[in-house]
C-alpha cells in the first residue's frame, strides 16, 4: 500500500499546533488631529465647536468597518538573462486607497467634518468671490495644507495583547460614497470614506 503523504489531525491536535487565531473585530481606528488650515476652515464650515474633541475621542468608536492596507509591487519583465525563461523584478512599491465605514452621529458632526475637509481641498479660489461664485471656480489647495499623518489603525487581540499599529503618512479623503436614505424600515446611517496616502508605517 502506498504511504500516506498527509497525516490527518484531530481538532485538538490542530488547535495545539495553530494556537490562538486573530479575530477580525478587535481594532480601533484613530484620527487624532487635522492640519491647522483644515481646522480653521472647519470652524466656519461646521457649527460643531468641539469637532477636534469629536475627532480624537469619538471618530474611532464610530468606525464600524476598516481594512488593513494592501501591499504590492509593480514589476517589470526581463527576457534576456535566461533563454526562454522570463523573469520579473520589482521596481515600484504600490499603496492602494483604503476604505473606512463610519456610523453617523445624530448631529451629523462626522459627516460635516468629512464634507468640510473635502471642500477645503478645492476651495483655493479668490476669497473675494461670493460663496455661490466660488462653486464655479475650483482651485486646489497645496497638499501640505490638507494631508495629515494622524490616521491610524490599531489591531489587537483581547486584553490589548499582540498589537500592531498602522500609521498612514500624508492621508486625505479622496472620495466619500453616497449615503442612501429611505422611507423603509429605519436603520443606522453610515458613510464610507476612501483615503489616499503616500505610504504607511507598521509597528508591532
Amino acid at each position: 500500500m502506498a504511504e500516506t503523504l498527509v497525516k490527518p489531525y484531530n481538532m485538538s491536535a490542530a488547535n495545539r499546533i495553530m494556537g490562538p487565531l486573530a479575530q477580525t473585530n478587535h481594532f480601533l481606528v484613530s484620527l487624532t488631529s487635522l492640519t491647522p488650515e483644515v481646522n480653521s476652515y472647519l470652524q466656519s464650515y461646521t457649527d460643531a465647536s468641539d469637532f477636534r474633541d469629536f475627532l480624537s475621542q469619538r471618530s474611532g468608536i464610530l468606525c464600524s468597518d476598516a481594512s488593513l492596507p494592501t501591499t504590492a509591487y509593480a514589476t517589470a519583465e526581463v527576457r534576456d538573462n535566461f533563454m526562454g525563461v522570463p523573469q520579473q523584478y520589482a521596481h515600484t512599491r504600490i499603496y492602494t486607497d483604503i476604505d473606512f465605514t463610519f456610523y453617523i452621529d445624530d448631529d451629523y458632526t462626522l459627516l460635516k467634518i468629512f464634507e468640510g475637509w473635502m471642500e477645503y481641498i478645492s476651495s483655493g479660489a479668490d476669497a473675494a468671490l461670493s460663496q455661490q461664485t466660488k462653486s464655479f471656480y475650483r482651485r486646489m489647495r497645496y497638499p501640505d495644507s490638507y494631508k495629515c499623518n494622524t490616521l491610524y489603525i490599531n489591531k489587537f487581540e483581547k486584553g490589548f495583547k499582540r498589537t500592531m499599529r498602522y500609521q498612514f503618512i500624508n492621508a486625505f479623503p479622496k472620495s466619500m460614497a453616497s449615503v442612501p436614505v429611505s422611507y423603509g424600515p429605519a436603520d443606522i446611517l453610515k458613510v464610507t470614506v476612501s483615503f489616499n496616502y503616500d505610504r504607511y508605517i507598521v509597528r508591532g
